[in-house]
């Protein structure tokens, strides 16, 4: 091919293959491969781990490249219907849903079995980001009462799943847009003297699983072999890790099994124990750029809507790493919330996929406008 016509193709598909912004990549590229390092020790005698979480992580690099190269613009076009989608397939889960482990979380269509809670994560922020970018300069509390409507209906679908980590997650997420969108500190304040109020109300309505849960928080070693088994053992590799870790392939607790889902929620136990409290470091360092640069993005998104939005993903990320950390730490109750870019998993991965490839789109389509 000709240099000019070789010069001429590339010129046309710059703009499809120059989407990935350099930073965010160079964060979630750092974590992969670290996860890489982690599951491939977690695993030893489970074959077939890797193989997988590398398809796994080439499906969430396809989906960040799709969603990277849809505009801002498209996304609002989408955000209603996908709510809508949403909610009605939560309230398929609820009426006809798949019963696994004790929990209605799944919807089967024949063909693939789906767990429509995670399209929340990402459908509800964006709903709730265009909801008030509709009523930009008209916001009352009316706007933040339906507001805050629209994002406890889903999570009272998911709640009742039950999937406490997920909804978690989606009241982090769809809270985080209220609050950037302008709501006063007075009101957040007033919210959360009658969320204190209501917790023993909560309490009554959890279910029995959960509050042993939160039991086993206070007092893992009132027993150690049943409900507080997964918090000792985590807590243990993680101390026994030291400063410097035993070394890659070296952890005892992983190895003898007796760290409990070591290759998803339990990973960062895994690599504690072998890394020790300056791979700890090293990892959370790189979590913080991954929060800041989200910051920065949301800083400087040209509008609110695509402000919101990337504030929104940004505080998922954020919460992914802070309750999976104090979950395996034993300072939070253990909720099933994966390590962000570390765990195995499919599900997850796409989700933080589509949720970067979103923040990607933010940057460019800024670029483009300023230039």
């Amino acid at each position: 091919m000709p240099i000019n016509e070789r010069r001429s193709l590339w010129r046309r598909m710059r703009p499809y293959v120059t989407v990935f912004d350099g930073p965010l990549m160079l964060v979630i590229t750092f974590l992969l491969a670290t996860s890489l390092v982690a599951l491939y020790s977690a695993s030893i005698g489970i074959p077939g781990k890797i193989e997988d979480q590398l398809r796994n992580i080439a499906m969430s690099f396809f989906v960040m490249w799709v969603v990277a190269n849809i505009s801002p613009q498209n996304m609002m076009r989408i955000a209603l219907p996908a709510y809508i989608v949403t909610v009605s397939l939560l309230l398929a889960v609820a009426l006809f849903g798949t019963i696994k482990l004790g929990a209605r979380r799944w919807l089967n269509l024949g063909f693939i079995q789906i767990q429509p809670s995670e399209f929340a994560k990402i459908a509800v922020p964006l709903m709730l980001a265009w909801y008030f970018q509709q009523r930009h300069g008209h916001l009352r509390w009316q706007a933040y009462a339906l507001g805050a409507l629209l994002l406890l209906v889903p999570v009272f679908l998911i709640a009742r799943q039950p999937d406490l980590g997920t909804a978690l997650l989606v009241v982090a997420a769809g809270g985080c847009v209220i609050f950037l969108a302008g709501l006063s500190w007075k009101a957040i304040l007033a919210l959360g003297a009658i969320g204190a109020a209501c917790m023993p109300v909560a309490w009554s309505m959890m279910h029995d699983y959960q509050r042993e849960r939160v039991m086993t928080l206070i007092d893992p070693t009132s027993d150690p072999l049943g409900k507080g088994f997964h918090i000792l053992q985590s807590t243990i590799a993680i101390g026994s890790g030291g400063i410097t870790g035993k070394g890659w392939t070296q952890g005892t607790q992983a190895h003898l099994e007796f760290i409990p889902e070591r290759t998803t929620d339990f990973i960062f136990a895994v690599y504690s124990e072998e890394f020790g409290l300056i791979g700890n470091l090293i990892l959370m360092t790189f979590y913080l750029l991954l929060i800041g640069r989200g910051l920065m993005i949301a800083s400087g998104a040209p509008n609110l809507f695509t402000r919101l939005l990337a504030g929104a993903i940004t505080m998922i990320f954020f919460t992914y790493a802070f309750v999976n950390m104090g979950m395996v730490s034993g300072i939070l109750p253990v909720v099933g919330v994966p390590l962000p870019f570390m765990s195995y998993g499919g599900t997850a991965l796409l989700t933080l996929g589509l949720a970067s490839g979103i923040l990607m789109s933010i940057q460019r389509h800024r670029k483009l406008v300023q230039t």
